[in-house]
């Protein structure tokens, strides 16, 4: 059977089962798209198909083209992965460890080492979410900080929930990467980004803001109600963000990311621009966080996530930003695979080994439900099952 009819007929079965209302898949390798497939609908509400070049919410697939701009400033010498980040950002010098609460409130002290840029990219800095972390959720509300979502700067300024580099845990790092990475550029992030990865990779329905002929194409959200996918109403932005949030704000196409994915099998080239030195890359796919290694996550909020843990019993650790599992998974990815996901459940890897990488892009909360997590689990053996038949 060939790849796309294998592709074909696991999300046809998805959809028949209601497992998702649509999704776009792409395979790559380092010669170009192999596959790109879509199913199902955008919307449940007005039918309208899912198409190649439908708009997704990336959410935290954000993370890596982050990580890659910061990067980029490396390579350029205007930032260091080891430089302390508070002196270029002061706050990030004042910023304090919570441990814990007494009748008084918070219980905060200075932490033991400074943050680094390497701590903002591996999540070994101690910011947290407060969807995935119970101290940090009762700071949020006890000093009624503006939530995520706000778009609001002070929505980041948040204690540690621990001390640089005494552990992994995800948080809002990649946010603050992106904010040194503006204080020391003079530019947003978005400008950045579209200079120095949009424009050479032709990567050209990626953006912070969702142009008028994107939101033609752009999927709705859905979420479960009853067993059943319901459409949210698209949400009406009346004031811009006031920042460009690097963990977690861009919208693009599965093409797009694709390409962003061909670039890393390419060891930072494609189509004749470099944006990246294969040293970097290199870097950027090692384990960066030594003995350390990635722990299941516990969710706070059913309705924007369940509980989550990738290719469980499998050691991961952590690149820049990148999920490595330190084993080959059976039936699919090699050791040492590069992959992370967005919270309405889009999720990519790339797999430097076998030379190949794929998206499954849905638009669906909560995320990572065992039914999607099954669905991305057969997604990839399907893959793997084709390609060495």
């Amino acid at each position: 059977m060939d790849l796309d009819q294998a592709i074909d007929d696991c999300i046809t079965q998805a959809i028949d089962d209601e497992v998702i209302p649509g999704a776009v898949t792409a395979v790559v390798d380092r010669d170009g798209l192999m596959s790109i497939r879509s199913h199902g609908v955008r919307s449940e509400t007005n039918r309208d198909p899912m198409t190649d070049d439908t708009v997704f919410q990336i959410a935290s697939m954000t993370k890596p083209i982050t990580a890659a701009a910061c990067m980029q400033a490396v390579e350029r010498g205007i930032l260091e992965l080891d430089q302390p980040a508070g002196q270029i950002l002061p706050w990030l010098d004042e910023v304090q460890v919570l441990d814990g609460f007494d009748k008084s409130g918070p219980i905060l002290r200075a932490p033991k080492k400074p943050v680094t840029l390497r701590n903002l990219l591996t999540h070994t800095s101690g910011f947290s979410y407060a969807i995935w972390n119970s101290e940090i959720a009762e700071w949020t509300k006890q000093s009624d900080i503006p939530n995520l979502g706000s778009g609001k700067l002070e929505s980041i300024r948040q204690p540690l929930a621990f001390d640089p580099g005494d552990r992994w845990e995800y948080g809002i790092g990649l946010d603050w990467a992106g904010q040194l990475l503006e204080a020391i550029s003079g530019k947003s992030l978005a400008q950045w980004m579209t200079t120095e990865i949009f424009s050479p990779l032709e990567m050209t329905d990626t953006a912070y803001e969702c142009r008028p002929d994107m939101k033609k194409r752009r999927a709705d959200t859905h979420v479960l109600s009853n067993g059943q996918w319901k459409a949210l109403a698209p949400g009406s932005q009346t004031k811009q963000p006031e920042f460009n949030s690097g963990g977690g704000g861009l919208f693009s196409t599965t093409l797009d990311y694709a390409k962003f994915i061909q670039m890393l099998l390419r060891e930072g080239e494609l189509t004749g621009q470099r944006v990246l030195s294969p040293q970097t890359i290199s870097l950027m796919s090692a384990n960066c966080i030594g003995d350390l290694r990635v722990s299941p996550v516990t969710s706070l909020d059913n309705n924007l996530s369940a509980n989550f843990e990738f290719m469980p019993g499998t050691a991961k650790s952590w690149g820049l930003s990148f999920q490595l599992n330190e084993e080959a998974v059976e039936g699919g990815r090699g050791v040492g695979s590069l992959s992370w996901a967005g919270l309405c459940n889009t999720h990519f890897w790339v797999d430097p080994k076998t030379g190949l990488g794929a998206l499954l892009m849905t638009q669906t909360l909560p995320f990572m439900i065992p039914q999607v997590a099954d669905l991305l689990e057969q997604f990839e053996r399907v893959i793997y099952a084709t390609m060495t038949s």
